[in-house]
């Protein structure tokens, strides 16, 4: 493990009028375990490996919930994240999602008024015990020909001209949408499923999002075909080569080829686990030659 071992090795993106490094966190696997002790050294400990952009989400919850795992009380990650981190520091930037929920009554849903768009950006701040919600990314279910973004985009564009978000994103889109969006908008970042062996229909994507000034933001980059699963350990023998000769994971690898892919590209890896975040932290400063790149592409 690097001696100087720190996030801003990735570098730094303009996110809206923040300025974040390049390599952040996801906290969704922070409610996995039912140790609440773990889950608040896993996020003190990467603020203070210099990670200064979380990615969480309101219907991110254990037991059950979207990583259907997990015993013992109820544990949310904007809960967590609260506890751990608040008062926050001056440059954290924590961005979240809405559209998807979850209700008592309702089970898992998608909201889809502005009623429920509104309800779900309230939640967030009680959650996070926050006046004003850094970035809020509209996420989506594609339905081609259905899924129209103008109207939800819309209701939270007049949510941040109330002042209750500062900058708007997209998760789980196509281009499409966000020619849809950036008229009524401005957009700071598109938060897609991308990985080395998945979804690369986004390789023609991601370039243009480079184009517009929108931050690019895979997730699933280490979990690949696994998704909410875990980390995947099907790597490819590109994979398995470059990350001998460099000495590191294939985890670590798959991370730094993600990064290698725009410098408008962040990565925001999720464990809690204190060893992997350190790796994952390290693995902004992995330097992949062309070559290396042309192997594992």
């Amino acid at each position: 493990m690097p001696e100087n071992l720190s996030a801003a090795t990735a570098g730094t993106w303009k996110l809206g009028d923040f300025t974040i490094n390049r390599l952040g966190f996801g906290a969704m696997r922070i409610t996995a375990n039912p140790d609440r002790d773990l889950a608040i050294r896993v996020l003190r400990r990467a603020v203070e490996l210099g990670v200064n952009h979380i990615d969480t989400a309101a219907f991110y919850a254990s037991p059950g919930g979207t990583l259907q795992v997990g015993e013992g009380p109820v544990r949310y990650a904007n809960e967590l994240i609260r506890e751990a981190l608040s008062p926050y520091p001056e440059d954290l930037v924590i961005t979240t999602k809405v559209g998807p929920g979850s209700d008592p009554e309702r089970g898992f849903y998608q909201a889809t008024t502005p009623a429920e768009l509104r309800a779900q950006v309230e939640l967030n701040l009680r959650q996070l015990g926050k006046d004003t919600l850094d970035v809020v990314n509209l996420r989506i279910i594609k339905k081609p020909g259905e899924d129209s973004v103008a109207e939800r985009f819309g209701a939270l564009a007049e949510l941040r001209e109330a002042g209750l978000i500062r900058h708007l994103g997209l998760s789980n889109i196509r281009p499409d949408h966000l020619d849809e969006a950036q008229p009524i908008a401005p957009v700071v970042c598109v938060q897609n499923s991308y990985a080395l062996d998945t979804h690369r229909e986004d390789d023609a994507f991601l370039p243009v999002c480079g184009e517009r000034g929108v931050a690019y933001v895979p997730f699933f980059a280490i979990a690949g075909a696994s998704r909410e699963g875990t980390a995947t350990t099907d790597h490819s023998d590109a994979v398995r080569r470059i990350a001998a000769a460099h000495g590191v994971s294939e985890q670590q690898i798959r991370l730094a080829w993600t990064l290698h892919q725009g410098p408008h590209v962040l990565a925001i890896p999720g464990t809690g686990n204190p060893a992997h975040l350190e790796e994952n932290v390290a693995a902004g400063a992995i330097e992949l030659s062309p070559a290396e790149l042309a192997e594992l592409n």
